[in-house]
């Protein structure tokens, strides 16, 4: 559909009515849903050189193709470079090597057999300058440098016309955020320039179209208008944002001129959490917030923005919506997901609160694509680590498709329908802090949608994140019991519902104690026969104790129990984790693990507690741990009872990704040993390999989670295991939560 330049707004929106609704009900009446799947996750690092640390700071920000889809190029801001990724066999991606530039890299795009990089080679932020890099990429092996295109300032965004004919990269001349606490104005300021993609690189000519001032008395400042990304569709208009004054504008890439621009607006939200205070309390109110949207994309006729919101003026008055918009070409609003986005997150344990106060799941990346007929929008979340699938059969009415896990900070969203491909970039890398940049592959086809593999249900918004623990219920089939750790000020179980895919968590108990919310670092909870609950709170090894909570039913704090003096004397900051119960009446026992050793423990050795709710005594055996992995620990994370003294344990290291090597159950039978107080020598309990879980997180094709943290099994004998998400914060925010089939009696 060619899209008019000369229409009102009415007579536009009407035509766009009329020549899409019939497309869309028969698209939407006429196939079966077809969903992504992650078969591959490529961590950046893969790609340093024999000669460099492993540990390097590199990243994956902006990701291209190769015309062939069989190559990825994208663009490592920290190591000034271009990295390539081989994807002849997208489920086994293979390093391909860098290419060296002379300052940081801010995007890249394919043209034909030529990459072009923009470059950003400024001296200072009051002296922006850059370049664009082009390369012949026919030999991926050994890209060659064939032209060198000045920029005339910093260059950020760049996209190439659909049918070839133009390059337009947005000159952002970017703030100083730490002048003037990154007010604008900050001269000079930035433009658009457009490429004529005309014979070969070193023919090719540019051409610039002034952006300042179109913003008006709507922007911040309207004479830096800081162009941000930029879109072109098959009309060869581009869509250009400028973020910080909440703007966008169309331009005539074939006479270089300015079509149209609007402001992006503002938008009110009902029903989100506006206060860091460690719980997720979705319930605040923000009026009149500007979208200030961040990248643009074309989605046939209509223009869909990923609304960040990155500036706050001198009035303190910060933007972000949290969603995403739909504008048409006279920038009328055709939808806004308002809160929708942001809830479906949370229901996926996705939320991270420790955003509340700034913008939220902050979406950034944004991009549509077209496979096998179905037309989808995608929009990924910067802090909620994962990219929202919209099926676009009604683009007016665009629909939550699925969610897709990516690595921390996705950025780069692409798209490869010639291959039933998305690639997905994540930036943030911190090898200290054991995350690393990824690119994630996810492959188009599966007839069901694997992702989450639990969510809340649509019935309530319930809030829930870093899950810690688990156990089954003794009586109800198909239902588990869930506790998170200390990520929540108020302390609560979960009630999960494993007859459905996902599990659903249904319903919840806040615990109170004399009738107050109770924050504790909960790490395990086991069922009394009588339905009461027994928690374990970890202790920090230094004021808070380790403690274990015996509550009824209803989350009713009935009494918490320390340990005796001399035991809590030899306490670590790794204390109880997982927590079950066995036996009835007198004969009734509290077992409770201790992550690592304490300090009288001989090396290698954990302690299994044994606590007589009847008169308080303590009693221990030791529990032989695998041995110690390189760079980390192992360390004990839940405890099971399944029938006549025999338990399960996790055993884990705290590695992930490619480190991660100790991700175990094991079984222990405790028939027969009797534990002994402190200061005697405890008995040593001998273990059997029940499953080697690695094998089971490595079988999405994402990054191995470190913190396999909960098992239940329900009375039908299923074993059910999960990890916990750290809620988002320094982790990616995914959740595995596995079936793993009978146990074995």
């Amino acid at each position: 559909m060619k899209t008019p330049t000369r229409l009102t707004r009415t007579a536009l929106s009407t035509a766009l009515t009329l020549a899409l609704l019939p497309l869309a009900s028969e698209a939407a009446s006429s196939r079966t849903a077809e969903y992504f799947e992650r078969i591959a996750t490529f961590p950046v690092y893969r790609n340093l050189g024999a000669d460099e640390d492993a540990s390097k700071q590199t990243a994956a920000e902006i990701t291209a193709v190769s015309r062939d889809g069989r190559t990825l190029i994208y663009t490592d801001s920290p190591g000034e470079r271009i990295g390539l990724v081989d994807i002849q066999d997208p489920k086994s991606p293979k390093p391909a090597g860098f290419v060296k530039l002379e300052g940081e890299p801010t995007s890249v795009a394919v043209h034909h057999h030529f990459a072009l990089v923009a470059v950003n080679t400024s001296l200072s932020f009051a002296q922006p300058d850059g370049v664009l890099a082009v390369f012949d990429i026919r030999n991926p092996a050994h890209p060659k440098r064939v032209a060198t295109l000045p920029m005339g300032g910093q260059p950020d965004s760049i996209a190439i016309s659909p049918r070839g004919r133009y390059a337009a990269v947005a000159i952002e001349n970017e703030r100083d955020e730490d002048l003037n606490d990154g007010l604008l104005p900050q001269l000079p300021g930035g433009f658009l320039r457009i490429v004529d993609l005309k014979g070969q690189p070193s023919r090719w000519s540019t051409r610039d179209v002034s952006l300042t001032g179109l913003a008006g008395v709507a922007g911040v400042a309207p004479n830096d208008p800081e162009p941000e990304y930029v879109s072109i569709n098959d009309q060869d208009v581009a869509a250009v944002t400028l973020q910080e004054n909440n703007h966008i504008v169309l331009v005539d890439l074939r006479r270089g001129r300015v079509l149209r621009h609007f402001s992006a607006g503002q938008v009110d939200l009902n029903g989100v959490d506006v206060e860091e205070n460690d719980r997720i309390e979705p319930v605040g109110v923000l009026k009149s917030k500007r979208r200030e949207p961040d990248s643009i994309a074309w989605v046939g006729p209509l223009l869909a923005t990923a609304n960040e919101g990155d500036y706050e003026d001198a009035n303190g008055e910060e933007g972000g919506s949290r969603g995403f918009t739909l504008f048409d070409y006279n920038g009328q609003v055709w939808h806004d997901a308002g809160v929708s986005m942001e809830h479906a997150f949370i229901r996926a344990g996705h939320y991270p609160e420790n955003r509340s106060e700034n913008k939220g799941i902050e979406p950034e990346g944004i991009a549509s694509g077209s496979f096998r007929k179905q037309d989808f929008l995608f929009v990924g979340s910067e802090r909620g680590n994962a990219v929202a699938v919209y099926d676009m059969a009604r683009p007016w009415a665009p629909v939550m498709h699925q969610l897709l896990p990516a690595g921390m900070g996705p950025e780069g969203i692409l798209p490869i329908p010639a291959r039933n491909l998305l690639v997905v970039s994540s930036e943030e890398d911190s090898a200290e802090d054991g995350y690393r940049s990824t690119i994630s592959i996810y492959q188009f086809g599966t007839k069901a949608s694997s992702y989450p593999e639990i969510r809340s249900t649509d019935s309530q918004l319930i809030p829930w994140s870093a899950l810690s623990g688990m156990v089954a219920d003794h009586t109800q089939n198909n239902r588990l019991y869930a506790v998170p750790d200390s990520y929540y000020n108020a302390s609560r179980i979960f009630n999960v519902d494993t007859s459905k895919t996902p599990a659903v968590i249904d319903g919840q108990i806040e615990l109170r104690n004399a009738g107050k919310t109770v924050d504790y670092d909960l790490e395990g909870i086991a069922q009394a026969g009588n339905g009461d609950f027994w928690l374990a709170s970890e202790g920090n090894g230094k004021a808070k104790p380790n403690l274990l909570i015996h509550t009824n039913a209803n989350g009713e704090v009935l009494n918490e129990y320390v340990l005796p003096a001399d035991v809590a004397a030899q306490q670590t900051s790794n204390g109880f984790e997982g927590i079950a119960v066995a036996g009835e009446g007198t004969a009734s026992r509290v077992y409770v693990a201790f992550q690592r050793e304490w300090r009288n423990d001989p090396a290698g050795k954990a302690r299994i507690g044994v606590f007589n709710p009847n008169n308080g005594e303590w009693g221990f055996v030791h529990y032989p741990l695998d041995p110690t992995v390189e760079g980390g620990w192992v360390g004990l994370s839940e405890l099971t009872a399944i029938d006549n003294g025999q338990f399960l344990v996790i055993e884990r290291d705290n590695q992930q990704g490619p480190a991660a090597k100790v991700k175990r159950l094991y079984r222990i039978d405790l028939n027969g040993v009797q534990p002994v107080a402190e200061g005697q020598r405890f008995p040593l309990v001998s273990k059997r390999l029940e499953r080697d879980l690695l094998p089971d997180l490595q079988s999405t094709g994402g990054w191995v989670l470190d913190k396999v943290e909960g098992a239940a099994v329900d009375n039908q004998g299923r074993l059910f295991v999960v990890t916990d998400n750290d809620g988002a914060e320094d982790a990616s925010g995914e959740t595995r939560f596995m079936r793993l089939g009978a146990v074995a009696p």
